[in-house]
């Protein structure tokens, strides 16, 4: 029942947040209604598909940092079977809401194809959600400064400039610290773990970080790789900005904009979020040419986006019909683990 009432509850606050949103979208006068603009007005199809191949680029990296981390702890995982397990992840990650997370989805699978190794299994996904979510600040904070966004006359824009930095720098200390010598760490970790109910999960997460610790390039090149994934996604974002009717924000913010929505992720709701965030940026920064962005433009062009993010992650189909029955096993398992 309580697993119900959280399924329904989240889908109640997606529903809000987009209904919400599509509602302030449509409060614009005559050619300002974003949506008729959309319906009436032509479409760069060519560079929508240049979207799609650039989004589709950032996930494939994904799928590669990944298998580079599996494969940095000794689980002789093949580089296709890595790609079709990530693009099991990535399916389930944007599956109705009830359904297991796809991080939890590929360490079961990596484990259920390599017994024995479930330890460094949901290590490799949590380490490699740590690296996207911490870069994803260093990319927007490089972005804000070549920008130079944080001088913009928008007081709350400034605020999360300033933020951002904040997350930034705050989060580079932490790993330096979290990878330190266990005599001068070990304590401190064990002294997280004893804190209700949020303890044990944040333990768990620096134990998996240090098992890297005596592999600093590893995580060189996977955080060089991160770099890369969330400018293919800036690049993909700003594409289809200009594949659609309308004025936009210039390609380097961009950078600054997609990532700092992309964060908004680590919400546990699959839709919302990252739209309203899109949504605020495109209504608050200053389009650096042209006339004003319209209201709800940067709605139109998160949706979008999300629709590119289904059609790419409905390659994963492909691979589920191919090992429907050990997916099932596999879903069954994971739900047993969450």
């Amino acid at each position: 029942m309580k697993k119900l009432l959280a399924t329904l509850l989240k889908i109640a606050v997606s529903a809000a947040i987009i209904g919400y949103l599509v509602y302030d979208a449509t409060q614009g006068k005559g050619n300002a209604n974003v949506f008729a603009n959309l319906v009436n007005q032509p479409k760069h199809w060519g560079i929508l598909v240049l979207a799609w191949w650039s989004c589709a680029v950032a996930v494939l990296l994904t799928f590669i940092r990944w298998w580079y981390l599996v494969r940095a702890l000794d689980i002789p995982c093949p580089f296709f079977d890595a790609i079709r397990i990530g693009f099991w992840g990535y399916l389930f990650n944007l599956a109705p809401l009830g359904i297991v997370g796809g991080d939890l989805v590929k360490a079961v699978m990596l484990d259920h194809e390599h017994p024995n190794n479930r330890a460094k299994a949901l290590a490799s996904v949590l380490v490699d959600r740590v690296i996207g979510l911490y870069v994803l600040f260093v990319v927007a904070s490089a972005a804000i400064l070549l920008t130079g966004l944080w001088r913009i006359d928008v007081a709350e824009i400034k605020n999360i400039c300033w933020a951002t930095f904040a997350i930034t720098v705050g989060g580079g200390f932490g790993l330096a610290f979290v990878m330190g010598p266990e005599a001068w760490v070990g304590r401190a970790i064990r002294t997280v773990g004893r804190i209700p109910r949020a303890g044990p999960p944040l333990e768990s997460l620096i134990r998996a970080v240090r098992m890297f610790n005596r592999r600093p390039r590893v995580l060189v090149l996977a955080s060089l790789m991160t770099v890369g994934v969330h400018g293919f996604f800036a690049v993909g974002c700003y594409l289809i900005a200009c594949g659609l009717p309308g004025n936009h924000l210039s390609f380097a913010q961009h950078f600054v904009v997609m990532p700092l929505s992309a964060a908004m992720q680590v919400i546990p709701v699959p839709i919302g979020p990252t739209e309203f965030a899109l949504d605020y940026f495109y209504a608050n920064v200053p389009a650096a040419a042209g006339p004003p962005i319209a209201k709800g433009q940067g709605l139109v062009v998160s949706l979008v986006y999300r629709l590119i993010t289904v059609l790419i992650a409905a390659l994963g189909v492909f691979y589920y019909f191919g090992n429907r029955r050990e997916l099932v096993e596999v879903i069954h398992e994971a739900e047993q683990d969450k």
